[in-house]
């Protein structure tokens, strides 16, 4: 007769095989309660392949079989070879319908779903009472009754939460953007920033910018925050005091710039366990559109491209900082060669300490007719890199739904394979009145 081994800490989760650390209450990936595992299962009669019970096994049933799990009763167990209780191998004689030797038929079912702890009345409560300047209280996007705690757990079901940026969403006058972490990066190292504000003339002007980080920097996701947030900013300000739209541009990159730098010198995040790894890098592109003018900048790979309404020939409005646009450029390989090449998008511009030189590119255009300009990361794209595929892909009433099309060129990206960070500012030409979109 056998004896099962002490139960061992858990090294996977139970339910859906997820690596478990130790310390573990709640698995990270399913919720699954792993305090709830039942306890191992009591020994029972070594049977022989006729349904007898040896001659060494026991008699009778082990003590304390009649207890089950606690979260589910225990079912009736017809009398047989596998039932709690033997008789006496003299007096056994197996059933021609009893079930096959050396299957075990006296375990409780599973259920598929394990029902969630019914929540706790107390954080209700002071959710209720909690102060009004403090902010909502987050619920959690599973059970949506329990409170996330400050590791992004739900303190009723241990869901693991999303977290804020792995897809972000936003409305901002006329412009709108749209940020997913896709299907196979671990988070989402994008970043956006949106602008609106009046000229000195009285007309106004839009502003979109989208950095993407470098995923071989250290802190990528940083990084394109703080240039995102510093290039609009500066943006703003320059073009309310009457600066103009391309140098305004111009000076955004480098404030942007100046800010990724800075990460680099904060010894208490940056290098205090990666000592070795190098500076926090992104690319930037950026557009302003104001009464009649489009203004481009950026810095690296990211794109801005040209779609008019009545879908007239599409445009590219910035040239890559990368081997495949050097290689063009300089007539060494076809566009088609360049790309199909492993290192294609090895950036040679970035804004970050260990960049090589700074060069900001900014252009002014004056389109003749309306359409919008498609602000984005190579997350995008890579699916649609031609202006004209790119084109099929916008809806046609873009410029008066911005956010819906920003929305389904994601869309687009992520059905195409999601292999990167997505991120997408449409913005209408020429910018609708203010008061046209909703702030």
């Amino acid at each position: 007769m056998s004896q099962m081994p002490p139960q061992a800490a858990l090294s996977k989760c139970p339910s859906c095989a997820e690596p478990l650390e130790s310390g573990d209450r709640f698995c990270g990936a399913c919720g699954y309660d792993l305090t709830a595992v039942p306890p191992p299962p009591p020994d029972h009669p070594t049977l022989a392949m006729n349904g007898a019970v040896l001659p060494d096994a026991p008699q009778g049933p082990p003590p304390g079989t009649a207890a089950g799990p606690a979260h589910a009763p225990a079912p009736e167990v017809p009398a047989g070879p596998a039932a709690a209780a033997v008789p006496p191998a003299s007096t056994a004689a197996p059933s021609p319908a009893a079930p096959a030797a050396g299957v075990r038929f006296d375990r409780v079912p599973e259920p598929d779903e394990y029902p969630l702890q019914a929540p706790d009345p107390r954080v209700a409560a002071e959710t209720a009472d909690a102060a009004p300047d403090a902010g909502p209280v987050p619920v959690c996007v599973a059970c949506r009754a329990g409170r996330v705690d400050g590791d992004g757990y739900c303190e009723n079901c241990g869901h693991a939460q999303p977290r804020e940026r792995d897809h972000l969403e936003q409305e901002f006058g006329p412009v709108a953007a749209v940020s997913d972490r896709g299907l196979r990066h671990h988070r989402n190292e994008d970043a956006f920033a949106l602008g609106h504000t009046a000229l000195p003339d009285g007309t106004h002007a839009t502003v979109a910018i989208v950095c993407d980080g470098v995923s071989s920097a250290t802190r990528p996701d940083d990084a394109s925050l703080a240039a995102s947030r510093t290039a609009c900013e500066s943006l703003v300000a320059a073009l309310a005091h009457g600066t103009h739209p391309q140098q305004a541009m111009h000076d955004a990159i480098v404030a942007a710039a100046r800010a990724v730098d800075a990460l680099a010198a904060e010894p208490a995040t940056a290098r205090e366990h990666t000592p070795h790894q190098n500076a926090p890098a992104c690319t930037l592109v950026g557009s302003v559109v104001s009464a009649g003018l489009l203004v481009v900048g950026w810095v690296g790979d990211s794109r801005a491209y040209w779609i008019p309404d009545d879908r007239s020939p599409a445009a590219r409005l910035t040239e890559d900082d990368s081997w495949a646009a050097q290689m063009v450029a300089a007539g060494l390989m076809s566009e088609a060669e360049a790309y199909a090449d492993e290192r294609a998008h090895a950036i040679t511009g970035w804004l970050g300490a260990d960049a090589y030189e700074l060069e900001p590119h900014t252009a002014a255009f004056k389109p003749d007719r309306p359409g919008v300009v498609v602000v984005c990361t190579d997350g995008l794209w890579n699916y649609a890199e031609a202006a004209e595929e790119l084109a099929e892909a916008v809806p046609h009433d873009a410029a008066v739904r911005p956010l819906h099309s920003a929305r389904v060129l994601v869309g687009h990206a992520l059905d195409g394979g999601g292999h990167d960070n997505v991120t997408v500012a449409v913005v209408p030409f020429p910018a609708p009145p203010q008061g046209a979109g909703s702030a």
